[in-house]
Protein backbone atom coordinates (compact mmCIF):
# COMPACT_ATOMS: atom_id res chain seq x y z
CA UNK A 1 0.00 0.00 0.00
CA UNK A 2 2.92 2.35 0.68
CA UNK A 3 5.29 3.09 -2.19
CA UNK A 4 8.81 4.39 -1.59
CA UNK A 5 10.47 6.08 -4.56
CA UNK A 6 14.22 6.72 -4.33
CA UNK A 7 16.56 8.91 -6.34
CA UNK A 8 20.04 10.43 -6.15
CA UNK A 9 22.33 7.42 -6.36
CA UNK A 10 25.30 7.34 -8.69
CA UNK A 11 29.05 7.21 -9.01
CA UNK A 12 31.28 9.69 -7.20
CA UNK A 13 34.98 9.92 -6.43
CA UNK A 14 36.30 9.63 -2.89
CA UNK A 15 35.73 12.80 -0.90
CA UNK A 16 32.72 13.79 -2.97
CA UNK A 17 29.07 14.16 -2.01
CA UNK A 18 25.70 12.71 -2.96
CA UNK A 19 22.17 13.46 -1.80
CA UNK A 20 19.66 10.61 -1.72
CA UNK A 21 15.91 11.24 -1.66
CA UNK A 22 13.01 8.94 -0.83
CA UNK A 23 9.36 9.93 -1.15
CA UNK A 24 6.56 7.96 0.52
CA UNK A 25 3.08 7.84 -0.96
CA UNK A 26 -0.17 5.98 -0.40
CA UNK A 27 -0.09 6.12 3.40
CA UNK A 28 -3.09 6.93 5.57
CA UNK A 29 -1.19 8.55 8.45
CA UNK A 30 0.22 12.05 8.28
CA UNK A 31 3.85 10.98 8.43
CA UNK A 32 6.16 7.98 8.88
CA UNK A 33 9.34 7.28 10.70
CA UNK A 34 11.89 6.73 7.95
CA UNK A 35 15.46 5.63 7.53
CA UNK A 36 18.27 4.33 5.35
CA UNK A 37 20.10 1.01 5.17
CA UNK A 38 22.89 -0.19 2.93
CA UNK A 39 24.14 -3.52 1.67
CA UNK A 40 27.48 -4.24 0.02
CA UNK A 41 28.07 -7.38 -2.07
CA UNK A 42 28.42 -10.45 0.13
CA UNK A 43 27.46 -8.54 3.29
CA UNK A 44 24.35 -8.15 5.41
CA UNK A 45 22.11 -5.13 5.15
CA UNK A 46 23.11 -2.65 7.87
CA UNK A 47 21.55 0.39 9.51
CA UNK A 48 22.69 3.84 8.36
CA UNK A 49 20.32 6.45 9.81
CA UNK A 50 16.74 7.01 10.95
CA UNK A 51 14.43 9.91 11.71
CA UNK A 52 11.10 10.15 13.56
CA UNK A 53 7.74 11.21 12.19
CA UNK A 54 8.18 14.84 13.22
CA UNK A 55 11.82 15.06 12.13
CA UNK A 56 13.27 14.43 15.58
CA UNK A 57 14.71 11.32 17.21
CA UNK A 58 17.57 11.18 14.72
CA UNK A 59 20.02 8.30 14.91
CA UNK A 60 23.16 7.41 12.93
CA UNK A 61 25.43 4.43 12.61
CA UNK A 62 28.84 5.20 14.10
CA UNK A 63 30.52 4.71 10.73
CA UNK A 64 28.66 7.65 9.17
CA UNK A 65 28.40 10.13 12.05
CA UNK A 66 29.70 13.62 11.15
CA UNK A 67 29.63 12.74 7.44
CA UNK A 68 25.98 11.89 6.68
CA UNK A 69 22.90 13.95 7.55
CA UNK A 70 19.33 12.67 7.51
CA UNK A 71 16.40 15.08 7.24
CA UNK A 72 12.76 15.41 6.19
CA UNK A 73 10.90 17.99 4.15
CA UNK A 74 8.23 20.18 5.74
CA UNK A 75 5.41 17.81 4.80
CA UNK A 76 7.29 14.91 6.37
CA UNK A 77 6.72 12.48 3.51
CA UNK A 78 10.18 12.73 1.96
CA UNK A 79 13.43 11.73 3.63
CA UNK A 80 16.90 12.82 2.50
CA UNK A 81 20.37 11.51 3.15
CA UNK A 82 23.12 14.04 2.51
CA UNK A 83 26.39 12.13 2.21
CA UNK A 84 29.62 14.12 2.44
CA UNK A 85 33.21 12.97 2.55
CA UNK A 86 32.33 9.72 0.81
CA UNK A 87 34.75 6.82 1.08
CA UNK A 88 35.12 3.68 -1.05
CA UNK A 89 33.83 1.68 1.94
CA UNK A 90 30.51 3.53 1.55
CA UNK A 91 29.93 1.74 -1.76
CA UNK A 92 26.67 -0.22 -1.46
CA UNK A 93 23.07 -0.42 -2.49
CA UNK A 94 21.17 2.04 -0.30
CA UNK A 95 17.61 1.21 0.72
CA UNK A 96 14.94 3.56 2.01
CA UNK A 97 12.70 2.27 4.80
CA UNK A 98 9.48 3.45 6.46
CA UNK A 99 7.34 2.42 9.41
CA UNK A 100 4.78 3.90 11.76
CA UNK A 101 7.13 3.23 14.70
CA UNK A 102 10.69 4.54 14.72
CA UNK A 103 12.10 1.65 16.75
CA UNK A 104 11.06 -0.75 13.98
CA UNK A 105 13.38 1.12 11.61
CA UNK A 106 16.39 0.82 13.91
CA UNK A 107 15.61 -2.85 14.51
CA UNK A 108 15.80 -3.55 10.78
CA UNK A 109 12.13 -4.55 10.62
CA UNK A 110 10.42 -1.72 8.73
CA UNK A 111 6.99 -2.25 7.23
CA UNK A 112 8.11 -0.87 3.86
CA UNK A 113 11.30 -0.99 1.79
CA UNK A 114 12.36 0.98 -1.24
CA UNK A 115 13.80 -0.73 -4.30
CA UNK A 116 17.36 0.34 -3.55
CA UNK A 117 19.73 2.69 -5.33
CA UNK A 118 23.39 2.05 -6.12
CA UNK A 119 26.05 4.31 -4.62
CA UNK A 120 29.57 3.73 -5.92
CA UNK A 121 32.57 5.61 -4.56
CA UNK A 122 35.74 5.32 -6.60
CA UNK A 123 39.23 5.57 -5.14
Amino acid sequence: QVQLVESGGGLVQAGGSLRLSCAASGRTSGSYAMGWFRQAPGQERTFVASIGKSGGDISYANSVKDRFTISKDSAGNTVYLQMNGLKPEDTAVYYCAADNIRVAIKAGRPSYWGQGTQVTVSS
